[in-house]
């Protein structure tokens, strides 16, 4: 399966993620949903600052593809951030970083889930 086919059949397809994209670890976009273009510095810092300096996304937030959300949390397993009613969750794999956004009327719970799901699948095929 192409890495689209992940963001695109298992991620927005669903209807609970709105936008999605999956990093690798060393950088460079894998896969992205339509119109979902993240800048070469948001990459760098989804890639060497989210999970490993917390404090400083905390402190600046989370920038994707322009729009700004405020760090809800920030841990070395899960990335979460908000703003209004939009929200992202960020979950590193063993090579990739996946990015999951949701709008209303989708909760953070419904798209957690599936996010979450995705993310477990690639750990144990040693993604």
């Amino acid at each position: 399966m192409s890495w689209q086919a992940y963001v695109d059949d298992h991620l927005v397809a669903t209807g609970k993620v709105s936008k999605a994209a999956i990093l690798g670890k060393q950088g460079g976009v894998w896969a992205a949903s339509s119109g979902y273009n993240l800048s070469q510095s948001e990459q760098d810092a989804v890639v060497r600052t989210y999970f490993t300096q917390p404090d400083s996304i905390r402190a600046s937030g989370i920038i994707l593809n322009g729009f700004k959300f405020m760090c809800i949390q920030a841990n070395p397993d899960e990335v979460i951030g908000r703003k209004g009613e939009r929200g992202v969750f960020i979950f590193p794999t063993n090579q990739a970083i996946l990015i999951a956004e949701y709008d209303a009327p989708t909760s953070a719970g419904e798209a957690n889930i599936v996010a979450a799901k995705l993310a477990d699948y690639l750990k144990s095929v040693n993604y």
